[in-house]
């Protein structure tokens, strides 16, 4: 019996003869420390899932994207009553303005929201990238086919970064080319001066003197969306002339009455030696229009050839949209802003598509046809060639 005792005992597992209660505790103590680390792997993932869906930060907006009575106070005796009206449908009651722009001459044909539109401005979001993109396409540091790489596995070229309105690119292209440079340039396109000549009320908006800080981003973020600059939709219309044109920058007039249009001279503020590099931009233009960021306008128009950037951003409480484009044709052609200011339904696309309400108005009263009302006379045209540039 004690050999037979002490043989099982030899071959036995010491835990089995650990008594049953004890056993009990230590499977359980066990099973509970298993649950408890199962339970803390899957509690961050749930926790973080819930504060998420609870504290998820939106931003809050303190302008509204609508209003009523905008064309209140508007000066329109010498503006071209078809564009006008065609701007004021297709705005609608959007908090907004539309300035219309022949690109031949700088007359400016509509000003809807002149309140707006002769304010001081707004940051002009990802539509600087068309003054960064002429910059660095001028000073040879990229060109429509150059690859910059934006991650170890990501490369874009200039017509696919402007189509798509991407940032990344343009922050690396505007390091590259540094803040002098890009603020030389800048100022060459007009921005940080007036746009118009003599018309009452027009602001500069602004420009910095010197680089942001590094904490909002440097030259970078001044080159993808504007950050610390100002610009009027004037500003950006005249810029958009002068691509549209091949490189002159008219000084903006908006004629007060019949005849002031009728002894209208155009008024060259300086020639932009920016002509070489404009079919390089300009395929980045159509792209953004025709699969890019300002797709929208083809829901309303798709008749004529139309280029274009689009810009969203927003600052203290209220959304910016942008789209600043021309009809790029023989006859009718015209420069198009739109601004927009709000809250969430106010973005670049949603001005774009307002452009494509405003271009489908324009060609149902067949302003795209020679000879219809709409087209600054040709006699009008010719005089520009003759103009001396004019520096005020």
């Amino acid at each position: 019996m004690l050999l037979q005792a002490s043989g099982i005992a030899a071959s036995v597992n010491p835990r089995a003869l650990t008594p049953h209660s004890k056993r009990g505790v230590t499977e359980g103590q066990h099973a509970k420390k298993r649950m408890r680390t199962l339970a803390r792997s899957r509690a961050p993932h749930s926790q973080y899932a819930t504060t998420r869906r609870r504290h998820r930060y939106r931003e809050r907006f303190h302008t509204s994207s609508f209003a009523s009575a905008i064309t209140e106070g508007d000066v329109t005796a010498g503006e071209d009553p078809v564009v006008r009206q065609a701007a004021i449908d297709a705005l609608g009651n959007m908090n907004g303005t539309v300035v219309a722009i022949e690109p031949t001459s700088g007359r400016v044909l509509a000003m809807v929201n002149q309140k707006l539109a002769l304010s001081s401005g707004a940051q002009p979001c990802s539509t600087i990238k068309l003054s960064v993109a002429l910059a660095a396409l001028s000073e040879g540091v990229i060109d429509k086919e150059t690859e910059v790489p934006l991650g170890r596995r990501s490369r874009m070229n200039l017509t696919t970064a402007l189509a798509h309105s991407n940032n990344a690119y343009f922050e690396a292209v505007g390091r590259k080319l540094g803040f002098e440079k890009v603020s030389y340039y800048a100022h060459q396109y007009g921005l940080g001066e007036l746009a118009g000549y003599h018309i009452p009320g027009e602001q500069m908006g602004a420009y910095p003197e010197q680089e942001i800080s590094s904490k909002l981003g440097g030259v970078g973020k001044m080159c993808s969306f504007g950050e610390g600059i100002s610009m009027t939709p004037l500003q950006l219309g005249a810029l958009v002339t002068a691509i549209s044109n091949g490189g002159t920058l008219y000084y903006l007039q908006h004629p007060t009455g019949p005849d002031q249009v009728a002894n209208f001279q155009p008024r060259v503020k300086r020639h932009l030696d920016i002509e070489p590099v404009i079919p390089e931009l300009s395929d980045g233009m159509a792209g953004a229009v025709a699969y890019g960021t300002a797709r929208s306008l083809r829901l309303n128009f798709n008749e004529e050839s139309i280029l274009g950037k689009t810009g969203t951003c927003s600052h203290a409480g209220t959304r910016f949209g942008w789209f600043a484009s021309y009809a790029n044709t023989d006859i009718g052609r015209i420069v198009t802003v739109v601004f927009l200011r709000g809250g969430r339904p106010t973005f670049g696309p949603k001005a774009a598509e307002i452009a494509g309400r405003m271009y489908r108005n324009l060609y149902d009263h067949n302003f795209f046809v020679a000879g219809t009302v709409g087209i600054f006379p040709a006699a009008t045209v010719e005089k520009a060639s003759s103009v001396s540039t004019q520096q005020e």
